[in-house]
């Protein structure tokens, strides 16, 4: 058994993404057996609900919250000073435990960390080259790349092959292994039960190719639904004034995450629109909307990218042209008008849970 500190300089629980994968993997470093404590910044959220309650997490660690200066509301200056106030509790909570390996995303704590002599490990979900990154990756034992094309990027500049662990994102998937039918999930979610859904969960940022998705709506056939679930709430705000008067758009906002089963359920269709326009998108993202996807057994049209390729191949999605919605409509009627399930995904899920991503992390520092 291993003690675990997993430093994470976020507001939990969070409307974006990480916070699940945080939580998650909180969780599996849990249930293969170590000790695991779960060190946020205090500050102020909208979001009162428990963490754990809000993610369908077990209460199998602990979660401590170290004082901040929280002015992450002025902007980019604000950020900064937030992240290095909390850098620095974070240094000196630190000072004061032991634990066999620090866990973070973000580097500037490990920065600090760096100078004290503990063992960390660094995950990374973009590519960086400055000096506060470079110091992090020839301090830590292992340098964790949610991308093939990230930990080649990390490589170029000096990371030994044998530090880099490739691990993209993954799924719970006992959450998403559900006994409801689609018609099932429908009547629960007040869904139309006898037309076409195809759905788009996760944020609004462009690079996600949402408008594309939006676009290629009023080509789809009559019938057709293509709801957005997701978003924060000034995104949510933009996308319906811009969409929200398309006949067959239905932009749902936020819902709880313990509902998504449900949703990816209900759907005929679910899309994967990332940009090629945008390189985070291109090669570096690994999202975790693309593993629940799989685990819930609903077919999949996603954008022909390097970052989608790594994981999907043609028995498991339908491809179309990125930012283009007329390729993306084509794809979509494709399976709409197909009687073949392209389900290999469902198995494939099986090698991305949470679990397996927490053991290739604890084998790598042995």
């Amino acid at each position: 058994m291993k003690k675990i500190i997993y430093i994470a300089n976020s507001r939990i629980p969070t409307e974006k993404a990480h916070g699940i994968q945080i939580m998650k993997m909180c969780q599996a470093f849990a249930k293969i057996g170590n000790k695991v404590t779960l060190v946020l910044p205090r500050r102020r959220n909208p979001i009162i609900a428990d963490p754990f309650e809000y993610y369908v997490v077990s209460q199998s660690f602990n979660i401590i919250k170290l004082p901040t200066i929280d002015l992450v509301f002025l902007g980019k200056i604000g950020f900064l000073i937030q992240s290095l106030s909390f850098a620095i509790s974070a240094f000196i909570f630190l000072l004061f435990q032991k634990a066999d390996v620090v866990y973070a995303r973000d580097e500037l704590a490990l920065f600090l960390l760096s100078l004290n002599g503990k063992r960390f490990v660094w995950e990374t979900h973009t590519p960086k080259n400055n000096f506060i990154s470079r110091r992090v990756t020839h301090r830590a034992v292992s340098v964790v790349a949610i991308t093939k094309s990230l930990g080649e990027f990390y490589a170029k500049l000096g990371v030994p092959e044998n530090k880099i662990l490739i691990a993209p994102d993954g799924v719970d998937l006992e959450q998403f292994n559900i006994s409801d039918t689609k018609e099932g999930a429908r009547k629960k979610l007040g869904l139309p039960v006898q037309e076409k859904i195809i759905l788009y969960a996760g944020h609004l940022y462009a690079w996600k190719g949402v408008d594309i998705l939006a676009l290629a709506a009023p080509l789809l056939p009559e019938n057709t639904n293509v709801i957005f679930i997701g978003g924060t709430e000034k995104d949510i705000k933009a996308f319906k004034s811009k969409y929200g008067s398309t006949k067959n758009v239905r932009i749902l906002g936020k819902k709880p995450y313990g509902q998504m089963p449900l949703y990816m359920r209900a759907a005929d269709v679910l899309v994967i629109p990332n940009s090629a326009k945008d390189d985070v998108s291109r090669l570096y993202t690994s999202p975790m909307k693309l593993f629940e996807y799989m685990a819930s057994g609903t077919p999949i049209v996603a954008s022909d990218l390097p970052s989608v390729r790594e994981i999907l191949d043609d028995s498991m999605a339908y491809f179309f042209k990125p930012d283009d919605e007329r390729s993306l409509k084509e794809s979509i009627n494709k399976v709409l008008a197909s009687e073949k399930n392209l389900n290999n995904s469902v198995d494939k899920a099986k090698e991305y849970s949470w679990d397996n991503r927490a053991i290739k992390v604890i084998e790598l520092l042995k």
